[in-house]
């Protein structure tokens, strides 16, 4: 628990960091304003594919610990433990495509 508390506290203060960070929008030329956008772009994607993939290394060590546990103890689940740790892997997989989409847009 304190580890997930310890994650969430380092991605808030990065996210607070990135947003001091980010160029501000007001009295800029329609250039720059782009630059910025596109900046955003970028922190978004990074953001997106971080908190998945910070969900997913969460949910496949808890399901991967929990199904080698399970495996051990009745070697037929060995099938059904293994589709829980991909269903928790494929959160990150999701995570890239939205990046990808985000970073695909046109600004």
């Amino acid at each position: 628990m304190r580890k997930i508390l310890l994650a969430l506290i380092v991605g808030a203060f990065l996210m607070a960091v990135a947003a001091v960070l980010s160029a501000p929008v007001s009295a800029q030329t329609t250039t720059t304003v782009a630059l910025a956008s596109n900046g955003n772009k970028f922190i978004a994607a990074g953001v997106a594919f971080g908190l998945a993939a910070l969900g997913a290394g969460i949910g496949v060590g808890t399901s991967g610990s929990a199904a080698i546990a399970a495996v051990t103890e009745k070697a037929e689940v060995r099938t059904t433990a293994l589709i829980f740790v991909v269903l928790a892997e494929a959160i990150a997989i999701y995570g890239f495509a939205i990046a990808f989409i985000i970073l695909g847009q046109s600004g």
